[in-house]
C-alpha cells in the first residue's frame, strides 16, 4: 500500500508541476521573440553604422538619432530577455522545490509562493520593457520614414 500512496503522491506532483511547464514554454515563446527582435536591431545598427552618412546637418543629425535610438532598443530588449528568462529560472526552481519538498515532507508553501510572485514580477517586467521596445522601435520608423525625406 505505500508504493501505491508514494506513485499517488507523485502523479499528483507531476499534475502540480503541469501548470509551471506550460508557463515555461510561453516563456520561452516569448524570449524567442525578444531574441528575433534583438538580432534585427542589431542588423540594422550594422547596416545604418556601414551607409555613408548624409552631407547636410540634417541629414547627420537623423543618422545619429537612429544610432542613438538603435542603442537603446538593443539595451532594452537585452534587459526584457534578462528579465524573462530570470522568470523562467524562478519557475524552474518553483517546480524543483515542490518534488524536493513533497518528497521530504518540508512545507516550502511560502518560499514557494514567494518565488512564483518573484518569477511573475520579473515577467511582468520583461513585457513592460518589451512594449517599451515596441514603442522606440516605432519612434526609430519615423526618424527613417523622416531621414528619407530630407
Amino acid at each position: 500500500m505505500d508504493e501505491t500512496a508514494a506513485v499517488t503522491t507523485i502523479a499528483h506532483q507531476i499534475q502540480l508541476a503541469v501548470a509551471p511547464v506550460f508557463l515555461l514554454a510561453g516563456i520561452g515563446g516569448i524570449i524567442n521573440v525578444l531574441a528575433h527582435r534583438l538580432a534585427r536591431v542589431v542588423d540594422r545598427s550594422r547596416q545604418l553604422e556601414a551607409a555613408p552618412v548624409a552631407d547636410s546637418d540634417a541629414g547627420r543629425a537623423a543618422h545619429a538619432a537612429e544610432l542613438i535610438l538603435l542603442d537603446r532598443r538593443m539595451k532594452v530588449v537585452n534587459w526584457a530577455i534578462s528579465l524573462c528568462t530570470a522568470s523562467a529560472l524562478f519557475v524552474c526552481v518553483v517546480v524543483a522545490i515542490l518534488f524536493v519538498a513533497d518528497l521530504a515532507r518540508i512545507a516550502f508553501a511560502r518560499p514557494i509562493a514567494m518565488l512564483f510572485i518573484l518569477a511573475m514580477l520579473l515577467l511582468i517586467l520583461g513585457l513592460i520593457l518589451f512594449l517599451y521596445e515596441i514603442r522606440l522601435a516605432m519612434r526609430a520608423l519615423a526618424i527613417s520614414h523622416e531621414r528619407r525625406r530630407g
